[in-house]
Formats: C-alpha cells, sequence, structure tokens
C-alpha cells in the first residue's frame, strides 16, 4: 500500500488542500483518458432516471461506480482524476450523477433531496448486476461517500455478490455539523451557496408549473435556505428533521458488512472529523484519519492525489477484493490514525 500521506510543507494547509481538489487545471490530462466515456440513463423501478458516464476497459480487472459530493457532479475535478487513474490501472469506471447534478435538471420532476437513497442504491445494483464476472467497487466523495456508507449499510450482509468493496472520502456523517460548518466559513458559504442557487434555478426554468425558489434568498446561510424549502419540496418539517434523515448513524455504520474504508482529515472544514470518530467500531470498517488533507483533497506534491494511488493498490490486493469466503476471513477491525 502507498506509504501514509504526508504532504510538503506548502501543501499542509487545509484551505489549499480544499481548493485544490476542485480546480480545474487539475484535471487536463484527464481529458484524453475519459474522452471514450459513454452517456448512459439508468432507469429505476420507480421511474426516476439517473445520468452517468461509462468508460469502459479492453481487459478490466473490475468494475468502479465513483459518486461525487453535493452540488458536484460526474465531471467534477476529483472525479474525472480518479476516474482516469482508475482506468490506467485496468478498471470500468462509471461516473454516476446524482439527480439533478451535472446535466440531468430535466430527466426528473422532482427535485434532489439527499434522503433519496433507494434510487442511487438501485443504480449501483443494477451496475453490479451487468458485470457478474467482475468484482465491484463503490467509491462516494463527501456527500457521495455518505450514500456509499448508507448503501453499504442499508444491503447489510446481502450485498450485490460481486461487491467487493466500499470506499468513503471525506464522507459527510453528520449532515447538521456540516452544514453548520459550511455556514461559518464565508469561502465556503458563498461557493456552495451559489452552486445550489444556481441548481435551484435551473430546476425553475425546465418545471415552472411546479417550482417557485424566488424566497431562496442570495442573503440566506445554507440552514436558512434548507429551513426555507424542505417543507415545500417534503414531507420533513424543517431542516434539522430532514438533515437527520440522511446521517450516517450509529445503527447504519453497524450494519455495513462489505469491507469498507473511510479516508478523513483532522483538519476537514467541512467534515468534522469527531463524527466519526464517534460512531461505533465495525470490524468490516477501516478507517483511515490522516493530520492533513482539507476536505476531498489529499493532494501530493505534484498535484495528483494520495487516495487514488491507494484504490488502484486497494482494489488490486488479494484477499478481500477476491471472493466472499477469504474477505469474510481477512476482515479485521482496523483504525488508523496516521
Amino acid at each position: 500500500m502507498p506509504a501514509p500521506f504526508h504532504p510538503p510543507g506548502w501543501l499542509r494547509n487545509r484551505w489549499l488542500q480544499t481548493g485544490l481538489a476542485s480546480l480545474r487545471l487539475r484535471a487536463w490530462h484527464a481529458g484524453k483518458v475519459l474522452e471514450p466515456s459513454r452517456r448512459r440513463i439508468l432507469a429505476t423501478t420507480a421511474g426516476v432516471r439517473l445520468l452517468g458516464f461509462d468508460l469502459l476497459h479492453p481487459a478490466p480487472r473490475g468494475r468502479v461506480v465513483l459518486i461525487h459530493g453535493w452540488e458536484g457532479s460526474s465531471d467534477s475535478t476529483y472525479v474525472r482524476t480518479t476516474a482516469a487513474t482508475l482506468h490506467q490501472g485496468g478498471y470500468n469506471v462509471f461516473r454516476l450523477n446524482l439527480r439533478d447534478h451535472g446535466p440531468s435538471h430535466h430527466l426528473n420532476r422532482g427535485v434532489f433531496l439527499a434522503i433519496y437513497l433507494d434510487e442511487v442504491l438501485e443504480a449501483v445494483a443494477q451496475l453490479a448486476a451487468e458485470v457478474p464476472h467482475l468484482p465491484v467497487a463503490l467509491c462516494g466523495f463527501s456527500l457521495g461517500g455518505n450514500f456509499a456508507l448508507r448503501i453499504a449499510g442499508r444491503w447489510g450482509g446481502e450485498p450485490p455478490v460481486n461487491l467487493r468493496q466500499v470506499v468513503a472520502v471525506s464522507p459527510a456523517i453528520d449532515p447538521i455539523h456540516s452544514t453548520e460548518s459550511i455556514d461559518r466559513h464565508p469561502a465556503l458559504l458563498w461557493y456552495f451557496r451559489r452552486k445550489w442557487r444556481r441548481s435551484l434555478q435551473r430546476k425553475q426554468a425546465l418545471f415552472p408549473d411546479q417550482y417557485d425558489f424566488s424566497d431562496v434568498s442570495a442573503k440566506m446561510n445554507l440552514m436558512e435556505m434548507t429551513e426555507q424549502l424542505i417543507p415545500k419540496v417534503s414531507v420533513y418539517p424543517d431542516a434539522r428533521t430532514y438533515l437527520s434523515a440522511y446521517a450516517v448513524t450509529p445503527a447504519i455504520y453497524q450494519r455495513i458488512r462489505v469491507p469498507t474504508a473511510v479516508i478523513t482529515a483532522v483538519d476537514d472544514p467541512v467534515i468534522p472529523v469527531a463524527d466519526l470518530m464517534a460512531l461505533p467500531e465495525n470490524p468490516h470498517v477501516e478507517r483511515i484519519v490522516h493530520a492533513h488533507g482539507g476536505h476531498n483533497g489529499f493532494l501530493e506534491a505534484g498535484l495528483g492525489t494520495w487516495y487514488e494511488r491507494w484504490l488502484v493498490q486497494r482494489l488490486g490486493m488479494r484477499g478481500p477484493f477476491q471472493d466472499q469466503a477469504t474477505r469474510r476471513e481477512t476482515c479485521k477491525a482496523r483504525f488508523c490514525t496516521i
């Protein structure tokens, strides 16, 4: 496995790590690798349609499904660089968009809510079923990491037979705490508020007979925006009830049986590391907590990421990625603070 993540001194600032994670220039090399990706729409039994991009390898070692963070997309820098690295490592890669993320607002009348787990779970199950001869891994970032952990918890001991690994990078554990963290930092608030309002405006333009978000002010913070919106678009009476509904709770976390790794940083300005530390130990989950890395960062000197190298080596390991019997024998309780 790669050595523990120790960035050079100039890259130890959490804001620099967090900002560079989404820097478009970092993904310039990924463009040619991802060019053959095929646009696909996955339809669920409930009629929900999710957009994704499928990149096939001529001699695949497995398939990896990537899920972006909130207000990111399959085209986010960290998703593109990870997809390119995995493909070059020998994997088919599917970049899945959550509802109303990327160019997908037109596909469903219903607005995106993070409580909608079933549609994402069904999409991942479809992708696993398409390649029964290949091992499959699920990797999510930030809110995508939250989805990955909840999916693993929902499946418990009965995941798709070829799902061999789940990875969550900087996952949101308690959405209330994450929202409050963003609201405390002006730069983060400006970034996410701008993207969310733009997404809502796009949805309203597509379905003007159904949505009117004109009362969502540019002066509101995220908690206030959520408080304004949730009673209108969901069954939840207020923001905190809604946010709590998609938390990674101890019960969900303890149900995970697929070999899972959570990668996070003590200096993450979005996701309090204490949320992860408060969860009970699970012998199927390895928690890798770095001192530095920011949010979705973990950038090294060449502006590649530690977790991309880690993923290629992790998925290629003999043992838990091979078969379920071996997986049960080799999965041990591990907690790693680096």
